[in-house]
């Protein structure tokens, strides 16, 4: 699995129950996890060169030879998953399948994000030069106030009319636990994102340069899984449908799922419905009884 550098990635396997890796293991499919980390002063010059051509690509190398196998499918989440779509542009002979789970490709598609980052409206340079590492409190107050009346009111109304169901009192806490457990974002990868992908949008124009290369998304010939959270409010569905018009790949599907950004990896329709979905779809593109994935 390829997470997003914000938040940890443990929201995949968050408990018994409500666990990505559960369902996936369950099916007889391997599972590796990129764990980033938390960035240091020392990390604050990391940029997506530095993510996808050393992280990445040497967690892949370890991930082939530690399983055997030439090739590995790819899951990747959120921001995770637009560095996997470059990855996959650059490297398609690594790549045997590629699932993407509410991943943004269009950045210039109408939404909250878009409109705090556009530069009319932020100054990243200068945001970047005066913290060096963007602050977990920071992220964490910008994700709550995308939602204020739900972060702050209704969902503690919905915690106090169901205090009295056990089940339902482990699962809010769960969560909370993982919202509240931010970490900073390397500086220069913040001011690659904002500026490459909200504010110029290059992906998509296949004008975005990494290490000198051009990433065009035709080089995208794997079978691709798309994963839409159809409420999301973090990644709107266009900025992800648009994702077929511009790769190569004659296998690709596409799975838009009545929830929003985190519920697509917690909720229960998703854990009983969805990823067993997945698995299956995965399975029968795999040339080997035993799939790795790396998440």
């Amino acid at each position: 699995m390829i997470f997003a550098l914000i938040n940890k990635p443990y929201i995949l396997d968050l408990k018994p129950g409500k666990s990505v890796v559960e369902v996936l293991l369950n099916k007889g499919i391997d599972v590796y996890l990129i764990d980033w980390g938390i960035p240091g002063d020392e990390d604050k010059h990391y940029g997506l060169n530095q993510y996808i051509n050393r992280y990445i690509r040497k967690t892949i190398e370890r991930v082939k030879n530690h399983s055997g196998s030439d090739k590995v499918s790819i899951l990747g989440y959120c921001m995770g998953g637009t560095m996997s779509v470059i990855y996959c542009a650059l490297y398609p002979e690594d790549v045997e399948n590629l699932i993407l789970l509410t991943t943004g490709v269009d950045f210039g598609v109408d939404g909250t994000l878009s409109l705090w980052n556009d530069k009319k409206n932020f100054d990243v340079d200068k945001f970047v030069q005066a913290h060096g590492n963007i602050p977990a409190e920071y992220l964490q107050t910008c994700f709550f106030m995308m939602k204020p009346v739900q972060n702050f009111i209704s969902k503690y109304i919905n915690f106090y009319e169901n205090i009295e169901d056990d089940k339902f009192v482990e699962n809010f806490v769960a969560m909370e636990k993982w919202l509240g457990d931010n970490i900073a974002l390397a500086g220069e990868v913040f001011r690659e994102f904002v500026k490459y992908f909200y504010q110029q949008n290059l992906l998509i124009k296949n004008k975005l340069r990494i290490s000198g290369k051009t990433i065009s998304l035709k080089k995208i010939k794997c079978p691709v899984l798309n994963l839409i959270a159809q409420r999301d409010h973090l990644v709107p569905p266009a900025s992800s449908t648009i994702l077929n018009k511009l790769i190569s790949s004659k296998d690709y599907k596409e799975i838009i799922c009545p929830t929003g950004h985190i519920g697509m990896s917690v909720s229960d329709k998703s854990i009983i419905n969805l990823w067993p979905e997945a698995a299956k779809w995965l399975a029968k593109r795999s040339r080997d009884k035993s799939t790795n994935i790396l998440f």
